[in-house]
């Protein structure tokens, strides 16, 4: 079931200028790759034994629903804004070394939400399962290298506007567990203030779990 929204009245909404300005953009979208220190993140969801992806998608996508401009989406040409996000990923297959595409809804806590995905995970058995939803946060996180910049596909689609989250292989530098990290968004909703909020936020949940 898809999640609810209200739709906005852009005559009246402080970021309707800005909104059409990017809207109308060649590629609307913007992507901004970072460092984030795990340290002491990685060492509890190791002794959690709790799947280091899955835990991650779960952070992620707390903070993100917590930032309002995390939540806008274009429905129908209209400008709404979700009360909540739930979550798509990519997991790999290892037999056939494909992905599938897995949607799991959110959960209260890390420890709900990382059983769960890592059942429907192990469990889909189809690549694809249809569509995905307008109302999600799309992880694709790319653990075998180490990365600086990461680009993504674009099927041409200017209103698609949910966010796109990317890790790669994390390693060690001057005594702390490095994760390079990235954020996609679409510039009609999200601007670098907001991307600077997620990043400040995600980096306290990992700090303080």
């Amino acid at each position: 079931m898809a999640n609810n929204y209200i739709e906005i009245d852009e005559k009246n909404w402080k970021r309707a200028m800005h909104c059409e300005v990017f809207r109308n953009c060649v590629e609307p979208a913007f992507c901004v790759s970072l460092e984030l220190d795990i340290t002491h993140f990685l060492r509890r969801i190791r002794e959690d034994n709790y799947s280091f992806t899955m835990a991650m998608i779960y952070v992620v996508s707390r903070c993100a629903n917590e930032i309002e401009e995390f939540r806008y989406r274009f429905v129908g040409g209209k400008v709404v804004l979700f009360n909540k996000i739930d979550t798509g990923f990519t997991y790999l297959n290892q037999e056939t070394e494909l992905f599938k595409v897995v949607n799991v809804p959110m959960k209260d806590t890390i420890e709900e939400f990382v059983l769960e995905a890592s059942k429907v995970a192990k469990e889909q058995g189809e690549y694809f399962t249809g569509p995905l939803g307008n109302d999600i946060f799309m992880f694709s996180p790319m653990p075998w290298v180490s990365y600086t910049h990461i680009s993504h596909t674009n099927l041409g689609k200017k209103d698609n506007a949910t966010p796109l989250f990317d890790w790669g292989k994390y390693f060690e530098k001057d005594g702390k567990v490095i994760l390079p990290f990235s954020v996609q968004a679409h510039h009609s909703f999200v601007d670098g203030l907001h991307v600077g909020k997620l990043v400040s936020s995600v980096q306290r949940f990992l700090d303080e779990y």
